[in-house]
């Protein structure tokens, strides 16, 4: 029996257009509230070739807002959780793991001239800075997620170029510390962002070494923000 899955997908982009897709090569840093549904959702629109990178397991707080993480994953390494979700979504799907934390340390494992498209969806502002950097060097084509935590209002969630990007405080920090190190991306890139700014509204015992702070966020924001940049590469495969 014919497979079905991608029928409608082909349908509505077309089969050039489709056999792209399906070759396109995808590399995601973070497999959290965004960079698991960019991931979803590449994979449900036909991507066949995906790596997943995350060091983190899956915790009872990433349940409101993360793909992989359920009542059943609590306690498992994020990227293999993700990884046999995709491929229940589609058993033919290359899902390649590294369970790494991206830094200056682990840079050097992963060679970005391997994908078409990298999609950073990272929380630590150096490291995110570093694969910022990295990325734009590679002649590869950037992806990035600006800060999705206290953000309620799906409507205020943008697309925008790094340099043009307002309202966001990581946007910010990141232009900051480009500027102070003077060191800055090789080219421009598109980002998902929103200019909503919320407070805190209670407090949390979850801590994380990497964050400064941990902020609320809800998951129609996340996931918007993670639909948001892989529609962006689908333009991209089917519009080039």
């Amino acid at each position: 029996m014919k497979n079905q899955s991608f029928d409608r997908t082909a349908l509505l982009v077309g089969k050039e257009a489709m056999a792209r897709i399906q070759d396109a090569r995808v590399i995601v840093f973070g497999i959290g509230g965004v960079g698991s549904w960019v991931a979803e959702c590449l994979v449900r629109t036909g991507v066949r070739h995906i790596t997943l990178v995350d060091s983190d397991r899956v915790a009872e707080t990433n349940i409101n807002r993360q793909m992989p993480a359920t009542t059943t994953t609590v306690g498992e390494v994020k990227t293999e959780a993700a990884r046999r979700r995709l491929l229940e979504i589609n058993p033919e799907a290359e899902v390649r793991t590294l369970t790494i934390f991206y830094d200056a340390e682990t840079a050097e494992q992963i060679d970005l001239t391997e994908y078409d498209y990298i999609v950073d969806a990272i929380d630590s502002l150096k490291d995110k800075a570093l694969l910022i950097l990295n990325a734009t060097r590679s002649g590869k084509k950037l992806y990035s997620s600006m800060g999705a935590a206290l953000k309620m209002d799906p409507a205020k969630v943008k697309v925008g170029e790094f340099w043009s990007v307002k309202g966001c405080p990581l946007a910010r920090a990141l232009r900051q510390r480009f500027k102070k190190n003077k060191e800055y991306p090789s080219r421009k890139f598109t980002c998902v962002y929103s200019d909503e700014l919320l407070e805190n509204k209670g407090t949390t015992q979850e801590t994380c070494g990497y964050k400064a702070r941990i902020n609320g966020s809800l998951c129609h924001i996340t996931a918007i923000f993670g639909m948001t940049l892989a529609g962006e590469i689908i333009m991209d495969i089917c519009h080039n």
